[in-house]
């Protein structure tokens, strides 16, 4: 079993427990890195909390061999989408794919992202759907658009 499954399989009932779920985990170039999320997001002080007791555990399970970094974040307003799962909750939100050089066209694409399935999923670009294959994506990740405050939150404000 690879290293990062095996942290997966330890750490996700432990933060599950906490209320957090594993958005993510890579394991790579000396860097295990993790990204919890919950509905409504992750305070600061929860990501603290799950750095203290994955390190304790970790530590005390000795799964990753050798020196490492743990970094432990949320997947902030921009989160990667890196399995289907990801993408199946992004649907309806805009998001930017790049594709592999075996793809003809354009290989970066930014656009609404309106199904997903098991095999891949559609994104509409200037009204225009376009179906992709998960095996063609290299990178993608979700798009937060800055706008400006809705009125009725200036008001709410205002009125403090």
């Amino acid at each position: 079993m690879a290293v990062a499954d095996s942290v997966r399989d330890l750490l996700a009932p432990l933060f599950q427990g906490r209320g957090l779920e594993v958005y993510d985990l890579t394991y790579g170039g000396g860097v295990l890195r993790i990204i919890v999320d919950k509905p409504g997001g992750v305070s600061l002080d929860e990501v603290a909390d799950a750095s203290r007791v994955a390190s304790r555990l970790l530590d005390d399970n000795d799964l990753v061999s050798g020196r490492y970094t743990l970094e432990i974040t949320s997947p902030g307003l921009e989160r990667p989408l890196r399995c289907p799962e990801h993408y199946a909750r992004a649907v309806g939100e805009t998001i930017s794919i790049k594709l592999g050089p075996h793809v003809e066209g354009d290989r970066r694409i930014q656009g609404l992202l309106t199904k997903c399935d098991d095999d891949g999923i559609t994104i509409e670009n200037d009204g225009v759907p376009q179906r992709m294959s998960f095996n063609d994506i290299t990178k993608a990740r979700t798009v937060f658009e800055w706008g400006p405050v809705p009125k009725k939150q200036i008001k709410e404000k205002s009125s403090r």
